[in-house]
Order: C-alpha cells, then sequence, then structure tokens
C-alpha cells in the first residue's frame, strides 16, 4: 500500500510512500527487542562512540538530508541547512551527555546497608513526529532515547518521510541494525505503533492527537508536546529592532513552529506604534524569499478558515514572491491581524501559519493576565529594555520555555518542554535522559544482623 508525496512549493506529486500497517509494525517492534538487549548492554563510551558515527554521517550526508527536507517541506535552503547542523549536534551532545550523567543519593543512607541507585532504560521506544520539523524533532526525541540505552521506531509524519527513512538507514550503518529504525504511513500506523509492545511512546503533534496516543497507551510511559500559542509582551521600552525580530520569529518556517511568536500584546499607549512597526516589519518578509509554503492541503484549509473567521478589522499582508512553477504551490503571506476580540479564534488556538495577532491591556499586570489565558503554555517572550521588569515578567508567564529580547533561540543544553494543554515531558538537555529511562533501587545487607536490618522472625 502506497501514499502520493505532494511538493508543497507546487502542489503537484512527487512521489509516493509505504503506508506500514499491522506487519510492517510488528516487524519493526519485534526487530527493536532483538536489538535491545545488544544495544542496552554497551557501556556508555561505546554507546557514545556509535552516536558520534551517526553524527557524522549526517554531516558527511547533509547535501541529501537537505534535499529530502526541501522536498517534503518547501524550506529554504538557509533553513535546511541550519536545521541539519543542529541535528549532527545533538546527537553529539547526546553522546556526551551519556557519558556525565549524574547519579542520585547513593551509599549507606540505611545502617548497615550500602544503596544506590540504577538508571535503565525504558526498553523499545515508539516515537511519532510531525511535518513542521520531520528531522529535527526525529533528532530532538531519538538522541536522548538512543543515549539512554534504548531502541527506537520511529514514524515520520505522512506527508514527509523521507529524511527519516534516510536516518535509519545511516543508524543501521553506525548503532547497528534494528537499533533506530523508520515506519512510513499515515495515523493509523502510527496508531497501530502505539498499541503495539512498545514500552513508552513519545509524541509530538496537535493537542487532539496527543489525547488519543495517551489513551492508546494506557499505563505506558509518554511524553507529549502539543503545540503552543506564544505570547510575546512588548512594553513601549521594547528595544529598537524588536518588531524585526518579532516577524523573523514568526515566519521562520512559514511559522509553523510551536513556539513561535503568535499574539503580541502591549499597553494601550503603545498599541497603534505597534501595530505599525508590525505591518512595517512582517510586510518586509516574503513568502518565496525568506520563507516556505504551508506544508499539505489540510494545514492550508485549516489556517484559511481560522483567518476567514477571523473578526479582525485591520489585516495588512505581505506579498508573495513564488519563483517559477510555484503559483499552485501552498504559500501564504505573512499577515498581521489587528482590532480583534480577546477570544477571537485566532488568539486562542494555534494558528501555525505566518501570522501574527496584536492585542492591548491598560495595564502591564492586565497584559500578563492576556498572555496567560489560553489553555497552551509551552513558549513566550518579553520585550523591554528594563531588565528587572523582563525578569519579573519571564518568571511569571505561564510556559516552560520563556526569553527576554529574542525568541526561539534554543541550544542543545537547555530544556524544552510545555505545560497545560501543550502537554508534559521534556526534550533537549541532559534533563531528557531521565525522560527515557526508569530508576531501580538496589539495597545490600552488608552483614547478618547488622542494626537496621530485617532477620527473618524478626
Amino acid at each position: 500500500m502506497n501514499t502520493e508525496l505532494m511538493d508543497p512549493r507546487t502542489g503537484r506529486i512527487r512521489g509516493t510512500a509505504a503506508v506500514s500497517r499491522e506487519p510492517e509494525v510488528t516487524a519493526a517492534v519485534a526487530a527493536a527487542r532483538t536489538a535491545l538487549g545488544t544495544w542496552s548492554a554497551l557501556t556508555p563510551r561505546d554507546r557514545a562512540r556509535r552516536l558520534e558515527r551517526l553524527a557524522t554521517l549526517i554531516e558527511d550526508g547533509a547535501a541529501e538530508y537537505a534535499a529530502r527536507e526541501r522536498a517534503g517541506t518547501g524550506k529554504p535552503d538557509t533553513e535546511t541547512a541550519g536545521e541539519i547542523e543542529q541535528v549532527a549536534d545533538l546527537f553529539r551532545f547526546y553522546a556526551t551527555a551519556a557519558r556525565t550523567r549524574t547519579a542520585p543519593a547513593a551509599g549507606r543512607l540505611v545502617a548497615g546497608h550500602e544503596s544506590w541507585v540504577r538508571w535503565e532504560p525504558m526498553g523499545v521506544v515508539g516515537v511519532i513526529v510531525p511535518w513542521n520539523y520531520p528531522l529535527m524533532m526525529a533528532a530532538w526525541r531519538c538522541a536522548p532515547a538512543l543515549a539512554a540505552g534504548n531502541t527506537v521506531v520511529v514514524k515520520p509524519a505522512e506527508t514527509t518521510p523521507d529524511t527519516g527513512e534516510l536516518l535509519a538507514e545511516h543508524a543501521a550503518r553506525a548503532l547497528g541494525e534494528g537499533v533506530l529504525q523508520a515506519l512510513a504511513g499515515d495515523r493509523r500506523t502510527g496508531q497501530l505503533l502505539v498499541e503495539s509492545p512498545v514500552d513508552m511512546v513519545a509524541f509530538t503533534g496537535s493537542g487532539r492527537a496527543g489525547l488519543d496516543v495517551a489513551a492508546r497507551a494506557g499505563t505506558r510511559r509518554i511524553s507529549l508536546e502539543l503545540g503552543g500559542n506564544a505570547p510575546a509582551l512588548v512594553l513601549p521600552d521594547a528595544p529598537a529592532d524588536t518588531y524585526a525580530a518579532l516577524a523573523e520569529a514568526a515566519t521562520y518556517n512559514a511559522g509553523q513552529s510551536c513556539a513561535a511568536p503568535a499574539r503580541v500584546i502591549t499597553l494601550a499607549e503603545n498599541y497603534e506604534s505597534t501595530v505599525a512597526r508590525l505591518t512595517e516589519a512582517m510586510g518586509a518578509r516574503l513568502a518565496g524569499r525568506d520563507f516556505g509554503p504551508l506544508n499539505n492541503p489540510d494545514q492550508v484549509a485549516r489556517y484559511d478558515s481560522l483567518v476567514a473567521s477571523s473578526a479582525a478589522k485591520r489585516r495588512p499582508a505581505a506579498g508573495l514572491a513564488p519563483r517559477s512553477g510555484e503559483e499552485r504551490g501552498h504559500w501564504r503571506p505573512a499577515l498581521l491581524l489587528a482590532d480583534l476580540p480577546d477570544d477571537d479564534p485566532a488568539v486562542t488556538e494555534e494558528v501555525f501559519g505566518p501570522l501574527l495577532t496584536v492585542q492591548h491591556a491598560q495595564t502591564v499586570e492586565a497584559a500578563l493576565d492576556l498572555a496567560n489565558s489560553v489553555p497552551q503554555a509551552l513558549a513566550a517572550s518579553v520585550w523591554t529594555t528594563a531588565l528587572g521588569t523582563g525578569l519579573d515578567l519571564a518568571a511569571r508567564l505561564d510556559a516552560g520555555e520563556t526569553w527576554l529580547n529574542c525568541h526561539l533561540v534554543q541550544t542543545a543544553e537547555l530544556p524544552h518542554g510545555g505545560r497545560g494543554s501543550s502537554g508534559h515531558g521534556t526534550d533537549l538537555s541532559a534533563l531528557a535522559l531521565q525522560e527515557y529511562q526508569r530508576p531501580k533501587t538496589v539495597t545490600v545487607r552488608l552483614s547478618p544482623g547488622t542494626p537496621g536490618s530485617r532477620a527473618p522472625g524478626s
């Protein structure tokens, strides 16, 4: 069974991909289970060496990864090059992190006994990733899971299987057969993977799909990153480059980023100036030149529906700069929505496109309340030259990641994760290793009859 793949730049069919069903899912999970014993038994040093080899293969194959990523997403060269570099860096980071993890309490914690804690892999991890960052989201999930000693079966999105398949090919060479596999397929493929005998599920995607994953996973551990609707608090004393920086972050990857700024909130006294400056900044960002298209027809329809249903009275849009042959692609211009109610669907829902809304409040406290008024709580930013005010607001924003006078600045060393309807769990940083491990306490009685020990019949 195959499905057609579409080029989002042109709207034309670019090829086909397999759709995995129960036999393929069963075989992949069985292969991962077989590989688990050998992979998990490796010392952290040996696992690190193999992950380093995988990073080298990714760097050596950067051109092919970029071509595949562009085919599935339409991303411009500037975006794909940076993301592939981040992916290689991520595998190198976890190669090191696996060797430097900090152990919890150990020693003679009970009289006459020696205790310690072993951190053991979960086992076989099923990973499901979306189409907005096909390679990078796979690396965010797979790298720490592998470094922790798990084997992985990853299911890329139906529209973007290309780089996941190449990553699995390189992993077979660098890590061993069955350690990291890719399953092309649709939503049903993902459901079958969750229902299969995997030990853990790591899912990145929509809130509705995340609830379905949680229901199917039952008592097994799940890690969920379910999207965002990030506010950007822009105070009257914001730095001069605030508006250009927000426009760039809001249109990176055509705004199809869970942590992208979506809702600009300012004070009433600064509202008209903010709308004017953002109109200019968004107008300078051209689809087809500065960012790519929306990914697929379903996302186009959803985006267009949200924009059409908005009650915004002002909606200045930038132009399009599609190249020859791309007129029928999924291109949408950078768009600003102003003079809209606080409960507008473009405000309360994750739009996931090259769009910013602008709201205003009478006081800083009221602006903070607006920022925290939606159920999503993944990321947020504050823009002010008053450092004390900025740090205070960053601490009070309901978000797993906050920025001050910047947005979308991330690195492997810093954790990323959501709250509320944005899910739970940790991506990135050494903390993510614990996401894919479980502790086991081991206690040894040092000698019979030692005080504190429990002898038979006592």
